[in-house]
């Protein structure tokens, strides 16, 4: 049993490995990119719109409505990088009632990218929003005996992030593979819809915790 499409090796020259999940991700960053394309290529203002159209203004509508709830008012500033997150993560879970399939974020190294770009964003936000004077003097707040710990708390967070979402995503797929093996169809079929719906929930909690942790570091001063 594989624990990680990691495992699969499609290409390799020496030290230099193509695996299955650098392989998987790009496909489905190619899928949404085109998809997108697709979608705003007819976008128009008139009161007749496609079904397309409005289902991603739903799309849109929800996740500006969620960033401002958490209290980025300015939430145009924000939707590009968390919605991708959300969009990313969601539709990595949601392939995986394709065969054969095996969602990248299944992989550690899947999921610490990821967290990684949460890790960088948070202060990127947080300089944007209170300049890089500003941002720092938060590491000192409420007193500058919290310093190190402001700084082990960025760190672990991202660590939370990234374990979080990768052990969420993997025991759904250890489990339906063993149910696979034991019952081979009822079972699995039940898992793979419950997968389903775990593989939304892990998208919008993983979205949210960057909000979260961006809104935190922005301090945003909007009124």
């Amino acid at each position: 049993m594989r624990l990680s499409p990691d495992e699969v090796i499609i290409w390799q020259h020496g030290f230099l490995k193509l695996n299955k999940t650098i392989v998987t991700t790009w496909v489905l960053m190619g899928v949404m990119a085109l998809g997108a394309r697709l979608v705003t290529s007819r976008i128009t203002t008139g009161p007749k719109v496609s079904g397309w159209q409005s289902l991603l203004e739903i799309i849109v509508s929800a996740i500006k409505t969620q960033i401002e709830d958490i209290g980025l008012h300015r939430s145009e500033r924000y939707i590009g990088f968390i919605g991708t997150l959300f969009l990313f993560i969601a539709f990595s879970n949601i392939c995986a009632i394709v065969p054969g399939y095996e969602p990248p974020t299944g992989s550690l190294s899947t999921t610490a990218a990821l967290a990684l770009c949460v890790f960088i964003a948070v202060p990127f936000f947080g300089v944007s929003e209170q300049g890089l004077g500003g941002y720092l003097k938060s590491y000192f707040r409420p007193t500058p005996i919290m310093l190190p710990f402001n700084i082990i708390s960025e760190l672990t967070r991202t660590l939370a992030l990234a374990v979080r979402l990768f052990g969420n995503i993997m025991s759904g797929t250890m489990i339906l593979a063993i149910l696979l093996t034991i019952a081979p169809l009822f079972f699995p079929v039940m898992m793979s819809v419950l997968g389903l719906l775990t593989g939304m929930v892990q998208a919008y909690i993983f979205a949210i915790l960057a909000t979260v942790y961006i809104a935190a570091a922005a301090q945003a001063r909007e009124t």
